[in-house]
């Protein structure tokens, strides 16, 4: 699931830059209660951007800005109460990183979803049938 973080140069401390990536990704998975699921950590990728305060706007201003996008199948975020997870733990997590002074009002996260089938792992397009499958096989190897 490819996550874009797209953040203004100085927004969060360089710890921060190193660790928003794996917390958020933790972040998606925990949300669906598929953490321990191997298939699923594997999948979650990711790439952090940083530009200019120059070139962020917020109303119309140059202003710190987060914008947290995520890619994920048909399958993923059905439910409001797991939307709302996500949303509140990745709004919390570039509060809890942040070098200054950023208002959570403008960390903006935005979900997406893959058309059916159109889903590629390594050469696959998996359906979300077939995915489903494929998580729930990693999900029953872990019980074991």
């Amino acid at each position: 699931m490819p996550i874009s973080i797209q953040i203004t140069r100085g927004l969060l401390t360089q710890h921060g830059e190193r660790q928003i990536l794996s917390r958020i990704a933790a972040a998606l998975l925990e949300s669906h209660g598929l953490e321990n699921n191997a298939f699923m950590k594997g999948n979650v990728i990711g790439h952090l951007v940083t530009s200019e305060e120059s070139s962020s706007y917020v109303g119309g201003e140059s202003q710190s800005l987060a914008v947290i996008e995520v890619k994920v199948p048909g399958v993923a975020f059905r439910e409001h109460s797991v939307q709302q997870k996500f949303v509140e733990a990745a709004t919390n997590i570039v509060d809890e990183l942040k070098a200054g002074d950023h208002p959570k009002s403008r960390t903006f996260v935005n979900v997406t979803h893959a058309v059916d089938g159109a889903w590629g792992i390594a050469g696959v397009a998996y359906t979300n049938e077939a995915l489903g499958a494929a998580v729930a096989a990693a999900s029953a190897a872990t019980a074991r």
